[in-house]
C-alpha cells in the first residue's frame, strides 16, 4: 500500500526508541504515511529482538508486532563517527522520538535544547517513566511499575484477592499513543508557527489519566475505590455471568435496558421490585441482586443468551479467547489482520491499522525490518555517503 497519501506522508521521523512504548508510538507514526528510521545498536538492536519465545525463523514475535512500516539503521551513537551520520539525518528529519530515561540524551549530545536552534522545525518527543520535570523524573518506566503506582492494579483483580496487573502492556501502550497524538499535535502547530517544539509524555501521568471515572469517584467522595472483579462501581448489571459453557459480558446501560434484560431472562418481577426498578437501586442492592442473576443465567448456553439479548437490543458479547477474536469475520472485514513478507521470516500476520480515514488512510506497507536492513541504502542514499566510507564505519563497528 502508498503512503503517497497518507495524512503524514512526507515526514520523516528519527527514531531512538527501544521495547514498546516508543516503537508503539512510531509504529503508529508509520502506519499513517511517515517515514521512519529505526536507529538500532550494531549486533544487538532493540531488546525486544532477544524476547522469546516464540520466535519465527529467528525473528522475535514481540518484535514483529510492533515494528512494521519502518527502516533499520544499525549506528553506535557512542562512537564518534556516527554524530556525523545523526547530523545528516536530522537536516531532513521532521520528528524525533526517544524514550530513554532522562539525561541520556543530554549525554549523548543529542538533548532538545542542543537540537532546537539549530534545527527550529524538529518535533521531539520524550517517552520516560515519569517525565522530564518533577521529583521523581530520574527513575526509570516500566509498564508493571508504572501500572502499580499509577493505581491500576489496585483497581483490578476479585475484590477479596490480590491486585493483578492488566494482560497487556497498558502503561506502555498508552504512553505510545499519547505520544503519536502529542507528534500530530506538534506538527499541526508548526503549520501556523512555523517551529517545532517539545513533547513530554511521561508513563505516570499516561496511565493515571486513564482513571477518570475512578478518579472522579474519589474526588466526589474521598473514598479510595478498590477491586470489583468485573462489576462496574455505578452501573449494574455491568460485569460477566457465567453461562452453561462458558462466561460472557452483560452491559446494561438504563432503565429501559434492564426492563428487556428481565423480560428476556424471564424475571419480569425483578424489574418491578424497588430494590432493583432503577440502576441507582440496583446499585446499592447489588449484593442481593447478583445471586438471583447468576441462578438464571446458568440455565442456557452462553451464545443462546448472546444472541437473545442482542435481538432484543441488550448489550452484551461473549468472553472469547484471542484465538476467537482474531478470527471474527468483522476484524478481516476491516483489514485488522494483514500479511507481510519478512525478509527472514516470511509471509507473517500483523494487526491492521484501527484508525480509518475515508480519504488518507493509512496502511501497513511493509514488514518489520531486519537489524539493519536498511543502512546502505539509508548511509548512501540520506547521508550521500560513498561506498569505502560506508565500509570505513563497519570496520570501525560503528554500524
Amino acid at each position: 500500500m502508498s503512503s503517497n497519501d497518507a495524512p503524514l506522508s512526507g515526514t520523516t521521523v528519527l527514531d531512538f526508541t527501544r521495547v514498546l512504548s516508543g516503537p508503539y508510538c512510531t509504529m503508529l507514526l508509520a502506519d499513517m504515511g511517515a517515514r521512519v528510521i529505526k536507529i538500532e545498536q550494531p549486533g544487538r538492536g532493540d531488546d525486544t529482538r532477544a524476547w522469546g519465545p516464540p520466535f519465527v525463523n529467528g525473528e522475535s514475535s514481540y518484535f514483529l508486532s510492533i515494528n512494521r512500516n519502518k527502516e533499520s539503521l544499525t549506528l553506535d551513537l557512542k562512537s564518534p563517527t556516527a554524530r556525523p551520520v545523526i547530523d545528516a539525518l536530522l537536516e531532513r528529519t521532521d520528528v524525533l522520538v526517544e524514550n530513554f530515561r532522562p539525561g541520556t540524551m543530554n549525554r549523548l549530545g543529542l538533548s532538545y535544547e542542543s537540537l532546537a536552534d539549530r534545527y527550529p522545525r524538529l518535533v521531539y518527543c520524550s517517552i520516560s517513566g515519569f517525565g522530564q520535570s518533577g521529583p521523581r523524573s530520574a527513575e526509570p518506566g516500566y509498564d508493571a511499575v508504572i501500572q502499580g503506582e499509577a493505581g491500576l492494579m489496585s483497581i483490578t483483580g476479585a475484590a477479596d484477592g490480590p491486585p493483578y496487573r492488566l494482560g497487556v502492556a497498558i502503561a506502555d501502550i498508552v504512553s505510545g499513543m499519547f505520544a503519536a497524538q502529542g507528534v500530530a499535535f506538534a506538527l499541526l502547530a508548526r503549520v501556523r508557527t512555523g517551529r517545532g517544539q517539545r513533547v513530554d509524555i511521561g508513563m505516570l501521568d499516561a496511565t493515571a489519566a486513564l482513571l477518570t471515572y475512578q478518579a472522579g469517584i474519589y474526588f466526589a467522595t474521598g473514598t479510595t475505590p478498590g477491586r470489583l472483579g468485573n462489576r462496574h462501581p455505578t452501573i449494574v448489571p455491568y460485569e460477566t455471568f457465567p453461562a452453561s459453557d462458558g462466561d460472557f459480558v452483560v452491559a446494561v446501560g438504563n432503565d429501559e435496558q434492564w426492563r428487556r434484560f428481565c423480560r428476556i431472562i424471564d424475571a419480569n418481577a425483578l424489574a418491578d421490585d424497588d430494590r432493583f426498578a432503577t440502576n441507582r437501586a440496583r446499585v446499592m442492592n447489588y449484593d442481593a441482586l447478583r445471586p438471583l442473576l447468576v441462578d438464571r443465567l446458568r440455565a442456557r448456553s452462553r451464545n443462546d443468551w448472546v444472541e437473545t439479548l442482542k435481538g432484543a437490543g441488550v448489550p452484551c458479547g461473549s468472553v472469547r479467547e484471542v484465538s476467537e477474536v482474531l478470527a471474527d469475520r468483522q476484524l478481516e472485514a476491516r483489514s485488522m489482520i494483514e500479511t507481510v513478507d519478512h525478509v527472514s521470516a516470511g509471509a507473517i500476520r500483523v494487526l491492521g491499522v484501527p484508525i480509518k480515514l475515508s480519504d488518507t488512510p493509512g496502511g501497513v506497507r511493509s514488514a518489520p525490518p531486519a537489524l539493519g536492513q536498511h543502512t546502505e541504502q539509508i548511509l548512501r542514499e540520506d547521508c550521500g555517503l560513498s561506498a569505502a566510507r560506508i565500509e570505513a564505519l563497519r570496520t570501525e563497528r560503528a554500524i
